[in-house]
């Protein structure tokens, strides 16, 4: 009566062997760690690993392990404080243009590794990191969208050979001056058909004829926000892969806010440089025909110029129209050029190539500028408790050349203080411009110790819950109890597993996530239990009692659980960082106690009483 087929043992022995397996990379600790990297480099020689030897040795810091692979060293340390003091002497000894990463290296075995069997990923609240709230700006990012257009609909009107007195900008809209009405007219019906969903265009009076206003249409507004959003993002993502922290967490919050937790880094302030650049380049040609020092004077600059200045403070005239921009770039390095001065070596992509190609090739021995344009956000905290921000847009000239020859796909830039300043560049173009500047508005470190005592803490109350369960069930239920202790364990490892296979983040409030997932999965076997405990004062035999035990319990687990999981899921899509992983677990313990409360005790219950008869059960 009470048997299982073969299939359900099977099936119960896989996910238990295959449970344990992925659990397994588990316990083994990381190891505090050092990451360098270097741009250029496949591997670091001999030279720079005996460097970097020699200076741990007079330093007195022991190395557990030193492992060089493709672009990246790993020093592995028997303790944090070793770790922490190794990093001042290497930085001395390898100079600035290596990145230094402070990072934890796991220890699984290779046999593991290979069958992809990881040990999940610590939040800051365990692993200590620094942790980062930014807000895109994202009114800049519709002041380049305007701007964008600006010159968008100048080209188009051109296309058309519709004339057009000019294109201005107006507060958050643009406005195109035409001479008549009847031009007027043409480009209204032109440009509604090209904009369609892009720019509301209205008619309105003008000093010197007649002119449309445009503006951005609310679809347009929320999309370029968006944009903005999920391509800062992107670059975020690019710029933490560059600077060598591994498990770092790049979230959205809201429609406006990213999250940024890089665990294992104590020293925010290299990661903050870095996070927050909003460097791009300009390429544009020289005015060789008018006199810079006259139009600063008299602040009159020639029509199609433009003012700006060079790192000396020199004025310097650049035509208006951009030849190109760092959108294109694919590929930067740092290096030294044929003096020995610091450059970047820059690639682009095929569009980029051609324009460049083409641009170049008409201006052969004329001069060409390249601009360095940056965004920086000043934050400060008003004593009414909301916060001024101001964004200061610097623009300079960091290089003047005379072109040679047509310049395409790879070429230099030199003109730059120090060979850290071009790392910097080179490591900001390499990752991608941001589309909007972002300004960190929270900012939080958490020092390794407090991971460890959260650690301890956590398993601790695990251990005390898990404990308390299983000697209650054994006392209570008997051999019943015995059987509910070992599905509770199972139960245990698999939510375990489960987290390391999907490569979820453990963090404090999943940790309660699983001690609340012990006291519930015992209840499932608790009224399974009492159920069959009931039938058994109703009069029907042991067997028959176990098996409509099961069968009439199963209901009521099954509620219980779904609505819990309903819960859960509503946490995991309404709630951020913690929250979510508060739901995971959850989430994840209810199915695997379902699978271990019901089917798994089953079967050993199935195992000890199915294929005898029995008098009385020990319940």
């Amino acid at each position: 009566m009470n048997r299982y087929p073969l299939w359900k043992y099977l099936l119960i022995i896989a996910v238990t062997v295959i449970g344990m397996l992925y659990a397994l990379p588990n316990l083994y600790p990381s190891d505090p760690s050092l990451h360098i990297t270097m741009e250029g480099k496949n591997k670091f020689d001999n030279k720079e690993l005996d460097k970097i030897k020699t200076a741990l040795t007079e330093a007195k810091i022991p190395v557990k392990k030193l492992e060089s692979s493709e672009k990246k060293l790993t020093i592995r340390f028997n303790n944090t404080d070793d770790q922490f003091a190794s990093v001042d002497p290497i930085k001395a000894t390898l100079g600035k243009k290596y990145i230094t990463a402070l990072t934890l290296a796991p220890t699984t075995p290779d046999w593991l590794r290979s069958i992809n069997a990881l040990p999940m990923y610590l939040g800051l609240d365990l692993r200590g990191g620094v942790h980062f709230l930014m807000e895109v700006d994202m009114k800049t990012a519709i002041d380049k969208s305007l701007q964008r257009y600006s010159s968008e609909l100048g080209s188009f009107l051109r296309e058309k050979k519709l004339r057009y007195l000019g294109v201005i900008r107006q507060n958050d809209t643009l406005i195109i001056k035409f001479k008549t009405e009847a031009l007027r007219a043409k480009a209204l019906k032109a440009l509604n058909r090209e904009y369609t969903t892009l720019l509301d265009f209205k008619e309105i009076p003008s000093e010197k004829g007649v002119a449309l206003q445009a503006k951005l249409t609310d679809i347009n507004i929320n999309n370029t926000k968006r944009f903005a959003l999920q391509q800062n993002i992107t670059t975020l993502r690019n710029r933490v892969n560059e600077l060598g922290v591994s498990e770092p967490i790049i979230q959205q919050q809201g429609l406006e806010r990213i999250v940024v937790e890089l665990p294992g880094v104590q020293d925010p302030s290299e990661a903050k440089k870095i996070l927050g650049a909003t460097a791009t380049l300009e390429f544009r040609m020289v005015d060789e025909e008018n006199d810079p020092f006259q139009a600063e004077a008299t602040g009159r600059v020639p029509v199609g110029d433009k003012l700006f200045k060079e790192r000396n403070g020199r004025p310097i005239l650049l035509k208006r129209k951009v030849m190109l921009t760092g959108d294109y770039i694919t590929g930067a390095a740092a290096v030294f050029d044929q003096d020995n001065r610091p450059a970047v070596s820059i690639t682009l992509d095929g569009k980029g190539a051609n324009i460049f190609a083409r641009e170049t090739g008409k201006n052969v021995q004329k001069l060409m500028g390249v601009v360095f344009i940056e965004h920086k956000t000043d934050v400060t905290k008003l004593p009414d408790g909301t916060i001024s921000k101001k964004t200061k847009k610097t623009q300079e000239v960091i290089n003047v050349a005379r072109i040679q020859e047509q310049l395409s796909k790879r070429f230099q830039i030199t003109g730059l203080d120090s060979p850290q300043e071009s790392h910097n560049l080179a490591l900001l173009l390499r990752a991608g411009a941001l589309a909007a500047p972002i300004y960190i508005v929270e900012e939080r470190t958490i020092g390794p110790s407090l991971g460890a005592d959260n650690i301890e803490a956590g398993k601790i109350s695990v251990i005390i819950g898990f404990v308390l369960v299983l000697i209650f069930m054994a006392i209570y239920y008997r051999v019943f109890g015995l059987v509910a202790n070992i599905a509770l364990t199972l139960n245990l490892v698999l939510i375990v597993a489960i987290l390391s296979m999907l490569q979820a983040t453990l963090t404090l409030p999943g940790i309660a996530g699983i001690v609340l997932t012990v006291g519930m999965a015992v209840d499932a076997n608790v009224l399974i239990y009492e159920r069959i405990k009931e039938e058994l004062r109703n009069g029907l035999t042991p067997q028959l009692a176990i098996q409509s035990g099961y069968e009439k319990a199963f209901s009521t687990i099954a509620d219980a659980n779904i609505t819990t999981l309903i819960a859960a899921i509503v946490l995991y899509q309404m709630g951020t960082g913690p929250i979510k992983g508060f739901a995971i677990t959850l989430a994840i313990g209810i199915v695997s106690s379902m699978f271990t409360a019901i089917m798994g005790t089953r079967s050993i219950i199935n195992l000890i009483y199915g294929n005898r008869r029995i008098k009385k059960l020990h319940i």
